[in-house]
């Protein structure tokens, strides 16, 4: 299978040339820039396209209703996923702002030097989460960040009302969403990841945490 049919399984539609050559060009400045800064995993360097940019990729599938006007990817790192939504946005909702969200500053500047190269509508936010100022996106994205209980913390100060949070979790998912039903409500879709068979990708929407009225 080419890489152009892998992104089009991924994503459920086929993708443009141009967007294929955005996503190249981003696998290659992650494998770069990872011998100086720790961007993404030594040991994932060498199948960056699968590990990183169609596990990505799949996250856009799961957009409940459409492109949002502000989507907001917490603790972005390497712009995994935010830099490849943001690619896809180009092409599939340019008025689209991808707002990300990385406190460390050598990977913000990766995210900001990237984001120029490729021409992407992005604003990188180096700030911590907890602290950055709520931008009450229509969707929130995380990738590997953090637990669910601490996770949907983040993705409730930036998530505006009537919005969804998708994020992308490993083998430990079942845990941590009846960890989270402790103290959220919410309502959930899960969808097997096309990566790993012990990956999902969860879609939240109607969160709140127990004993809040909104």
């Amino acid at each position: 299978m080419s890489r152009a049919e892998e992104a089009a399984e991924a994503l459920g539609f086929p993708v443009s040339r141009e967007t294929l050559g955005r996503l190249d060009s981003f696998s290659e400045a992650l494998v770069s820039w990872s011998r100086r800064i720790n961007l993404i995993a030594p040991n994932t360097c060498a199948d960056v396209w699968s590990r990183h940019i169609i596990d990505s990729l799949q996250i856009v599938r799961y957009v409940p209703a459409g492109f949002p006007d502000r989507w907001c990817d917490i603790g972005s790192g390497g712009g995994l996923p935010g830099i490849v939504v943001a690619i896809v946005a180009s092409e599939r909702a340019p008025e689209t702002t991808v707002l990300l969200v990385e406190a460390d500053k050598r990977k913000s500047a990766f995210l900001k030097i990237i984001s120029r190269e490729l021409g992407l509508n992005t604003e990188v936010v180096t700030q911590r989460i907890e602290t950055a100022d709520d931008v009450k996106a229509g969707i929130v994205s995380a990738r590997a960040l953090a637990p669910m209980p601490e996770l949907l913390g983040y993705c409730a100060r930036h998530l505006a009302p009537g919005g969804a949070c998708i994020l992308a979790k490993g083998r430990n998912w079942r845990q941590e969403l009846e960890a989270a039903q402790q103290s959220w409500h919410f309502e959930c879709d899960r969808h097997d990841s096309i990566v790993d068979r012990d990956s999902v990708v969860l879609v939240l929407r109607n969160l709140r945490r127990l004993g809040s009225l909104t």
